[in-house]
């Protein structure tokens, strides 16, 4: 059985959410922060992506950080082409953890129209694919903003979601489609109805033979993604945190069934640098319990 096969296998029939360590350019230093490190900890971007690094190697050879509780990682483009002990990241990931990669593919977000943020353009992108492919990356991971319940905005967010997914299934990766709606936004429950609809448009019009993966905000109504995470398209339906508290987001959780987590704040709230690698361990040991157990409902 090829890599490729064997991780689509992980994903599909076995246990285990996502941990989403993916924070790039602009959300690094707010992560660092959360770790306990001031932006006076570096001098220059190079580094604040060492430290950010540091971080991420911490978590990830954690003995917490196991693959019997954690099915897949999204990390950053910066983070891929890192090694973890002398091991490309993705390939330690894999090899060591069964922990199936990720990669967070978009050059983040336009300012908003439609009440939405689409996706930047992403120059490269098939080049960037080719190379995360090489590396036995199994799937990406993409993000779009809905601040509105607005039906054209919406719209256009799944659409430009799915014509990048066409492009990402045709280099033979997986894509994670994140069109995320602001736990802000005044009509949160109409535009969940909006977004339910399009997205299973845009599925129903994909081939037979090809799969995605969904990256929702957690709704209002329970059990509401059902639908999606039915469809025969659908490989995995993943929540995002969303800037709830993780107590909240796997309560949230715990009443969606079908649905696991793909954490990012969540994950690491409660880890800081100066932490003894006990404390460490022991804090991200309740963190992953926690999420998992939310996710196994």
């Amino acid at each position: 059985m090829s890599t490729f096969s064997e991780q689509q296998e992980r994903v599909r029939n076995e246990g285990g959410f996502i941990a989403a360590l993916d924070q790039s350019g602009g959300s690094t230093p707010k992560a660092l922060k959360q770790y306990g490190l001031a932006e006076d900890a570096w001098k220059n971007e190079d580094q604040m992506f060492d430290l950010v690094h540091e971080m991420r190697s911490r978590l990830i050879t954690s003995p917490a950080f196991d693959g019997k509780r954690i099915m897949g990682a999204i990390l950053f483009e910066g983070t891929m082409d890192r090694d973890i002990e002398g091991t490309p990241t993705a390939t330690y990931l894999w090899k060591k953890k069964r922990v199936v990669p990720f990669l967070k593919i978009d050059k983040g977000l336009a300012d908003e129209k439609d009440g939405v943020q689409l996706m930047k353009p992403m120059p490269g992108l098939d080049q960037l694919l080719d190379r995360a492919r090489a590396k036995d990356v199994f799937g990406t991971k993409m993000r779009s903003v809905i601040k509105q319940a607005n039906p054209k905005g919406i719209r256009d967010v799944v659409k430009q979601q799915f014509e990048v997914a066409r492009q990402i299934l045709a280099k033979g990766l997986v894509p994670i489609i994140e069109p995320e709606i602001d736990i802000k936004c005044p009509d949160k429950a109409k535009a969940e109805e909006i977004l339910r609809d399009e997205i299973r448009a845009e599925l129903d019009r994909l081939p037979a033979n090809e799969r995605v993966m969904l990256k929702l905000t957690l709704p209002e109504k329970e059990n509401f993604y059902r639908p999606l995470i039915d469809h025969p398209k659908v490989l995995k339906v993943v929540a995002l945190s969303g800037g709830y508290t993780r107590d909240a987001a796997n309560a949230k959780l715990a009443r969606n069934h079908g649905m696991v987590a793909s954490f990012s704040r969540a994950l690491v709230e409660g880890l800081f640098v100066h932490q003894s690698e006990k404390e460490f361990n022991s804090a991200l040991d309740a963190s992953i319990e926690s999420i998992f157990r939310a996710s196994m409902t």
